[in-house]
């Protein structure tokens, strides 16, 4: 995770500078110490002292600074990661071929950690063949490229060129370099989400799932090193990462069979879909069309996924259940703890202090295997998912 890591960010003469703010920000916010080396084209763009306000440390700009030297060789072997962003046309071809004129060129030559490039210019500089040679000799030195986006450039062109967006990049950067090594090797499977249950082509019966506290979950096992496969019911929310395995089912009896086929695979299960406890026994292949009064549907009964799942369950593998309740919560949860096999489960109280549906904090308890109850204070869907995941490594990893 990017909490904890030391980040480097060379900014270089670029219009889209700009956006290091906001990157800057966003990566103090998650906990990263963020250092700053810029060349002299790029005070043109952005201001050292916005930069340093926000980083909360200084600009390193030149090589001495008020009769200082500054050291920019152990300002490279500081850091985790050395993120230059914007990359200019003009720090790309110093950089590959080693022209040592400025702080950030020297702080780069004697970097010893991942550097990643991230190239912002105009189209035609980028496609130019002299620039394309330049990113594949770098990328031969063991650099990273991320290439720039499409879109509206500043000559005022639509084309390739523009710096990702920071949260754009800082999504890469936790997936791609800040993943931790803590459930490295654990398959993990994670259910989200609702069901649909079809009464004709057109209508069917659900709930209000929105299934954001799944997501939440399988986002932080993943970064964590973690192998994370999603079986989601239908939802408007996507995951961030490209390495979480989604797979997309509509009704009860797809979740069932997708989790019965997974049942060999995986390390822990966490199944949180809100799962239909009955669907349609006959749904009809044509619109039903309004006619009488009344219309009756017969219901019937789902399989029950989390009961299959611990009472097939290897002696290696951990179920975790959720239960929402809105009375007896403790007592019907130590209840489906015990007939379900679990070996815990999430405790919802569904009440007007405690709203879980589309609401991004929620109020849980977890119910050990021994019975033991703890009670949390109200959180947000990530720190549940962070305290599911603390839960995981204490006991389990």
């Amino acid at each position: 995770m990017i909490s904890g890591k030391k980040i480097l960010i060379g900014i270089t003469g670029s219009i889209s500078a700009y956006k290091t703010i906001t990157l800057i920000r966003l990566l103090v916010k998650k906990g990263a110490d963020v250092r700053i080396v810029i060349t002299p084209a790029a005070k043109d763009f952005v201001s050292p002292m916005v930069l340093s306000t926000f980083s909360n440390h200084k600009v390193y700009q030149e090589f001495v600074e008020n009769d200082i030297w500054e050291n920019h060789v152990i300002l490279g072997r500081w850091a985790d990661l050395f993120l230059i962003a914007p990359a200019s046309c003009n720090t790309i071809s110093k950089m590959a071929t080693g022209l040592c004129d400025n702080f950030l060129m020297a702080t780069y030559l004697s970097a010893t950690c991942k550097t990643v490039i991230v190239p912002a210019m105009d189209e035609e500089m980028w496609l130019h063949p002299s620039t394309q040679n330049n990113i594949k000799t770098l990328a031969s030195y063991g650099n990273d490229v991320i290439e720039p986006r499409e879109g509206l450039l500043a000559s005022g062109l639509i084309g390739k060129g523009r710096l990702p967006e920071p949260e754009e990049l800082v999504t890469i950067l936790e997936e791609s370099y800040c993943r931790s090594n803590e459930l490295a090797g654990k398959n993990i499977l994670i259910t989200a989400g609702p069901t649909e249950e079809l009464i004709d082509p057109v209508r069917f019966i659900t709930n209000r799932s929105s299934g954001k506290m799944g997501f939440a979950i399988a986002e932080v096992l993943y970064l964590l090193g973690a192998n994370v496969k999603l079986v989601s019911g239908p939802v408007s929310i996507e995951t961030k990462y490209k390495g979480i395995q989604i797979i997309e089912v509509q009704t009860a009896k797809d979740m069932f069979e997708i989790c019965r086929e997974e049942q060999e695979k995986f390390d822990i299960g966490i199944f949180s879909a809100a799962v239909a406890d009955y669907t349609i026994s006959h749904p009809e292949n044509e619109k039903i069309k309004k006619k009488d009064e009344n219309l009756n549907i017969s219901l019937s009964k789902t399989k029950d996924i989390l009961g299959s799942m611990g009472e097939l369950k290897r002696k290696d593998q951990k179920i975790i259940g959720f239960a929402l309740e809105t009375n007896n919560g403790e007592e019907n949860a130590i209840s489906k703890l015990k007939n379900k096999h679990a070996d815990l489960i999430v405790l919802n109280m569904l009440n007007s202090d405690n709203d879980v549906f589309n609401n991004d904090f929620n109020k849980v308890s977890f119910i050990e295997s021994n019975e033991n109850i703890i009670h949390f204070n109200t959180a947000s869907k990530k720190e549940v998912a962070l305290k599911i995941a603390d839960y995981i490594i204490s006991n389990w990893k």
